[in-house]
């Protein structure tokens, strides 16, 4: 029999300060969420005293003496190997910007639920009361020991940027931000199908980015990874370009490897005879902008809940639409990438994600949709249960190949 540990407050008996009555008697999101989404549940039997002399003391104190002689056999007598820690300081969490650790933990539990149901990864989450860039990575560091791989999740840029590079140079486990990278792998599955679905390959388009933040910069190093033709990124004041005066590092790292063609000014100004818009920004694109792209183009209007450009809109001029949202075809979700990811990752033991791993998860995500491939199906749907399958199989056998695999 599995001990399972209850939140006490998981009736919903409790009422609100002051007598009002529950948020959960007339919000169905609050009754879901009452008293937490997770538990701990014990993978062992606790039924009579021999059990707990083994799951405990006297027996767990060989399992610890074996550790302390072997490290190594830390992944394979406790959970290490198989658990990741969801970590955030708060500060990007979903559309709701800087709203702090507390009010983060609903979508850290999210995370962690997404993991376990789509990947079979247990997750830890998180949320720290820091947002220094060197207090969050030394904070991490020290809870490492009890991890396989960190997700960073909803930490703003750019300091995302300089936290994982910290992290992964300073750890020797799988270091991911899924803000980044998952938005990048499903985005490039989705792309690699839009092009195959036209007769084209990802070398055959130019692509436009609207937002220069995590995502925005992780996409444009992707694509131009997996070969594009061409990419430039827009943030505010326009196209990302190496003659503006204003850019941040990361962005003047972005204007050195994208904008092939030079192209300066606004992000209309880009998108004139452009294969590819993808909107990681928010804001809106006119109808006339839209119009203005190359006939047959892909229009990837990503923001939630209001796309940059509607589908409907997007539908009058583009051959493949695709959005974040869920009651559209064609969602561009991480969840179809993080859990089999971090599975693959985990399985063979990786000390790091390389972008080889990514490209494979994406080519194996993309390779789901099979013969089935149509305008309004260029990516699966995250309840298609071959999806993580394939991913982590891909990314543990691309581990493996780039050496970065310990078994």
């Amino acid at each position: 029999m599995a001990a399972e540990i209850v939140n006490p407050r998981s009736d919903n008996s409790t009422e609100q300060d002051g007598g009002a009555e529950p948020l959960d008697s007339f919000d169905p999101a609050f009754a879901l969420h009452r008293g937490g989404k997770m538990a701990v549940q014990a993978t062992v039997p606790l039924r009579d005293k021999d059990d707990l002399s083994l799951a405990y003391t006297p027996g767990v104190a060989r399992v610890c003496t074996a550790i302390a002689e072997q490290p190594d056999l830390v992944n394979d007598y406790t959970w290490k190997s198989s658990v990741v820690a969801v970590v955030t300081d708060g500060t990007a969490v979903l559309g709701l910007g800087d709203i702090g650790p507390e009010a983060s933990l609903p979508v850290m539990e999210g995370k962690a639920i997404l993991f376990k149901q789509f990947g079979g990864v247990d997750a830890v989450p998180i949320a720290l009361d820091c947002t220094g860039v060197d207090e969050i990575v030394e904070t991490v560091v020290r809870l490492a020991p009890s991890f396989g791989g960190v997700n960073l999740e909803d930490i703003s840029a750019p300091r995302c940027f300089e936290i994982e590079r910290k992290l992964q140079e300073r750890l020797d486990i799988p270091v991911f931000h899924d803000d980044q990278h998952g938005t990048a792998v499903v985005t490039l599955a989705a792309l690699r199908n839009a092009a195959r679905l036209s007769g084209r390959s990802i070398g055959d388009l130019r692509a436009v980015i609207s937002g220069a933040g995590a995502a925005g910069v992780a996409i444009a190093k992707m694509l131009v990874g997996a070969g594009i033709g061409d990419v430039a990124l827009a943030d505010r004041k326009g196209v990302v370009s190496a003659d503006r005066e204003d850019l941040t590092p990361v962005k003047r790292e972005v204007a050195g490897f994208t904008n092939k063609a030079g192209i300066s000014g606004s992000l209309e100004d880009a998108l004139a005879g452009a294969d590819v818009f993808i909107g990681v920004s928010g804001g809106t694109v006119s109808d006339t902008a839209v119009a203005s792209m190359a006939k047959g183009a892909f229009v990837f209007a990503m923001a939630n809940p209001n796309p940059e450009v509607h589908p409907d809109v997007a539908h009058k001029y583009a051959a493949v639409v695709a959005t974040g949202r869920s009651d559209f075809p064609n969602q561009i979700n991480n969840v179809l990438a993080f859990p089999g990811i971090f599975a693959g990752a985990l399985q063979v033991r990786a000390s790091r994600i390389t972008e080889g791993m990514k490209i494979a998860a994406a080519e194996a995500l993309a390779a789901v949709v099979g013969d089935d491939l149509a305008a309004d199906y260029v990516i699966p749907s995250p309840f298609d249960e071959r999806v993580a399958p394939a991913v982590t199989a891909a990314v543990a056998a691309a581990a493996r190949a780039e050496g970065v695999a310990r078994r």
